[in-house]
């Protein structure tokens, strides 16, 4: 039986990087506190499923010292609590997943002669939050009331989705490594990341994040693509990183979703009820924890009433959602992890011959049979 020469510190580098442990995969794998130490080698075969248990490339363990690995944006992080500095395997490849299907959109819409959207980059880091927000809208097809003519937040956050993509802006919305549900995204380490492009910018929401959280995330997203910068960020307690781009996006959607001078005229007649924020929520078609961040924004309550509201809010969903997490139809959940418009451009590519269905698939992470149920399921039957 062939053994394999591994650097032990690449083994070590692997399980860092995998956030698992030794005692964690002992079960698995149970020589492999001898391959650590390096008494023991390990098989091909085994090299190959830790490789996967570690969500590691095979051919990193053939190179004599760890890969230098970073993110191609920024990494904004709210507090420096003792988080891993290095990007986990999840995070990455998302990204790149990403960016595979970014730059595939931005060259067939390129083909068909989409001209670049107007709006990416086109405000200044010195403009007022208010004059920003009413850009946005303006670029999404929205009125100052639009959030107020739906019934509920849910159906007033779905609409702000569906404009945002109407705009010509790819929303992914996942929890997920592409569709293994094993491979779950920790929002302690992100919340979302945008990647800013004239002509397709994209925004990836975390989808493990609440609901609530996922809304404000989405608004700052957006004030990210008008700014014209590309970063990851985790939104720690709806809190954004100390530089000033994250600062900046924080104001712009605070504005964006509760404009100041309409929430300043109703706090009068709200601040003394019993559930305040609630109050503002049903104004605004925001979520409760939406208006208690924009009561702190202006100073109308203190961090400590903030922290105390949201804490209780997070557990009572936590409590409310225990085990609801994953379900769901997959074909409608699909409008959210691969995006609707983008699986529609992709499969006119395929049905007119643009591309190979091979590389449809692979770029949706949809095969044969399910690819094209999908493709039915969005109403462009016929596609074949």
């Amino acid at each position: 039986m062939t053994r394999v020469e591994v650097s032990t510190d690449i083994l070590n580098w692997a399980l860092a990087r995998s956030n698992l442990t030794e005692d964690h995969l002992v079960g698995k794998f149970p020589k492999i506190n001898g391959w650590v130490s390096g008494t023991i080698k390990p098989t091909l075969k085994q090299l190959e499923s830790f490789a996967r248990a570690t969500r590691t490339p095979l051919g990193y363990f053939f190179l004599d010292e760890p890969p230098e690995e970073s993110l191609p944006i920024p990494h904004f992080r709210t507090v420096d609590d003792g988080a891993p500095s290095r990007p986990s395997p999840d995070l990455i490849e998302s990204i790149y997943m990403m960016q595979r299907r970014q730059d595939w959109m931005r060259e067939s819409l390129i083909d068909r002669g989409q001209e670049a959207l107007p709006f990416v980059g086109s405000v200044r880091m010195d403009e007022e939050p208010r004059a920003i927000a009413a850009s946005m809208r303006c670029a999404m097809g929205l009125k100052l009331d639009w959030a107020a003519r739906h019934r509920n937040w849910t159906e007033a956050s779905n609409a702000l989705r569906e404009a945002v993509e109407e705009a010509g802006i790819l929303v992914v919305v996942n929890g997920v490594v592409g569709n293994n549900t094993h491979r779950t995204l920790a929002t302690d380490e992100f919340r979302g990341f945008v990647l800013v492009d004239e002509y397709c910018p994209l925004l990836f929401v975390n989808g493990r994040d609440s609901k609530a959280a996922q809304t404000f995330t989405l608004a700052h997203e957006l004030a990210h693509v008008f700014f014209g910068r590309s970063a990851a960020f985790d939104l720690r307690r709806m809190q954004p990183a100390k530089d000033p781009i994250e600062q900046a996006c924080n104001r712009v959607a605070a504005e964006f979703l509760v404009p100041e001078s309409e929430l300043r005229q109703i706090w009068p007649s709200v601040q003394s009820d019993p559930e305040p924020f609630q109050a503002v929520a049903y104004q605004f078609k925001v979520s409760s924890l939406v208006a208690a961040r924009r009561a702190l924004d202006l100073s109308l309550i203190t961090k400590d009433q903030f922290f105390n509201f949201y804490d209780s809010h997070l557990s009572h969903e936590r409590r409310t959602s225990d085990g609801k997490r994953g379900g769901g139809n997959f074909y409608n959940n699909q409008n959210l992890r691969v995006g609707r418009r983008f699986a529609m451009e992709v499969a006119n590519a395929a049905a007119e011959g643009r591309l190979l269905y091979s590389e449809a698939y692979h770029l949706t992470g949809l095969y044969g049979r399910t690819f094209h149920r999908y493709v039915d399921s969005i109403g462009m039957d016929g596609v074949q």
